[in-house]
């Protein structure tokens, strides 16, 4: 007989009808106390003690997010799968379905609300500039199911003759560079452009950040709304505005006034304009002059060229976006044929993204200037999903134990500590895409590429931008 191994495990759950309602090991940051603490500030907790309790059912929520591509009974099948031996329900789609409408979208957005905010510890690695913490504001387009119970609000995009493609979710985000934290997010339909969405997000800034953002959100109310914060900007300028300086500095930079006739009183910015020169792998060479916008004035606390290079963290938001709608969602339409079930499933996509960073930054702050940057969200996001298919580490098993079976398997498969300049390839890819055939403006294809600013002063303006 050949010689076998028998390994015991002891799985510790809520008890009764509550012990399906986990994450499995996120359930240490979306914790019982804070679920039933949102129930109960939203009014959703149930009257009466139900099969499926609305403890259970945030869970659900959560977990539908973790796997995507899943049915609902094949998530409830997860969660229950490492709970043999319990007598549990089994619910059909149908109570899986009343039991969302029950709960609404107010717990899901007051669970994001308390876990969003900032994770990088005081000076972390990639997260601070001379003493601010970067963040970063970009939005981004989700697919939404082509129903009519949807597309009174969320329309299809209309060409000259017929509409096309899905309807379209316009979400932004306000992200922390270094970690890709979220401290704050506004969604809704695209018809709304997304610096009116970017205003929302205003309230989650302090003195202590710098916010980096594109052109599109140059417009000079926007940038005095940062400022009255007592946030600083470092936003790149569309080729509409033609700032007069005021005053050369001695980088190459200079002072100028906006707001004449807008703003009451004039904002003071300093103003980095550069030629740029990108060589890619191919041999490629493109130029394109940038203008920078900035709330900081003085030119030998923050040099010219420091910030050029510091402009390029804004994307951080894309790479943001990028483990939201290609790794998580992988690609596909939101899976909600309602307008609060599509708010709901959004906030629980918001919700659970933010606990898997909280995660690694829990994983990152056991070693000491590790970069955040190393951590892969694959897999981080696959550690996770494996923890709940094993009911494992619910509970915490040693207090003040920040690694676990998730920290330990990203720790693991650390990427390299010297990343690789790469130039994302934009060409389109479906009918939809918001990007026109490749004129050869960008590679078909992601290259390397080396980088060189030279800081000037442009004084014919500044070029129009191609569209690509």
């Amino acid at each position: 007989m050949q010689e076998k191994s028998v390994i015991v495990r002891m799985i510790e759950v809520a008890g009764g009808v509550y012990a399906p309602g986990h994450v499995g090991e996120l359930t240490q940051i979306v914790d019982f106390a804070l679920v039933d603490a949102v129930l109960e500030e939203t009014g959703t907790r149930e009257k009466r003690l139900r099969l499926l309790p609305s403890r259970v059912v945030v869970y659900f929520v959560l977990a539908l997010s973790l796997f995507e591509h899943d049915s609902y009974r094949t998530v409830w099948g997860k969660l229950v799968a490492g709970l043999e031996g319990l007598a549990l329900v089994r619910p059909s789609v149908s109570s899986l379905s009343r039991a969302r409408r029950r709960i609404g979208v107010a717990p899901l957005r007051r669970l994001f609300e308390t876990l969003a905010g900032p994770v990088a510890a005081r000076g972390q690695a990639g997260a601070f500039y001379r003493g601010l913490r970067t963040v970063a504001v970009d939005g981004t387009l989700l697919h939404v199911p082509d129903d009519e119970a949807i597309t009174w609000r969320y329309p299809k995009r209309v060409g000259e003759k017929m509409e096309f493609g899905y309807p379209l979710l316009r979400l932004v985000v306000l992200v922390e560079c270094g970690t890709r934290a979220v401290p704050a997010a506004a969604f809704g339909p695209e018809s709304e452009g997304e610096l009116p969405y970017a205003r929302r997000l205003l309230g989650a800034l302090d003195h202590s950040m710098l916010l980096l953002a594109d052109a599109g959100f140059d417009a000079t109310t926007f940038l005095h709304a940062i400022h009255a914060r007592g946030a600083q900007f470092l936003v790149r300028s569309s080729a509409r505005r033609v700032p007069t300086p005021f005053r050369h500095l001695g980088d190459g930079s200079y002072l100028a006034r906006l707001g004449y006739g807008v703003l009451p009183t004039l904002l003071t910015v300093r103003v980095i304009e550069a030629q740029v020169t990108i060589t890619l792998a191919d041999g490629t060479i493109r130029r394109e002059q940038w203008r920078l916008l900035t709330s900081l004035l003085d030119p030998a606390r923050h040099p010219a060229r420091e910030l050029v290079d510091l402009y390029h963290e804004r994307w951080q938001a894309e790479t943001t976006y990028f483990s939201i709608k290609a790794t998580m969602l992988n690609g596909r339409v939101l899976r909600s044929r309602s307008l609060e079930g599509l708010d709901q499933e959004v906030y629980a996509l918001l919700t659970t993204y933010q606990a898997l960073i909280r995660a690694a930054g829990d994983a990152v702050a056991t070693r000491p200037g590790l970069d955040m940057d190393r951590i892969s969200f694959t897999v981080l996001l696959q550690s996770a999903a494996d923890q709940v298919t094993t009911a494992h580490g619910i509970l915490p098993a040693t207090p003040g134990d920040l690694t676990g079976a998730i920290g330990r398997a990203i720790l693991d498969a650390l990427l390299p500590a010297r990343r690789r300049s790469r130039l994302k390839a934009r060409t389109r890819k479906n009918p939809t895409s918001k990007y026109g055939p490749n004129a050869g403006q960008r590679p078909a294809t992601a290259q390397t590429y080396t980088f060189r600013a030279d800081i000037t002063f442009l004084e014919h303006g500044l070029s129009t931008r191609q569209h690509r």
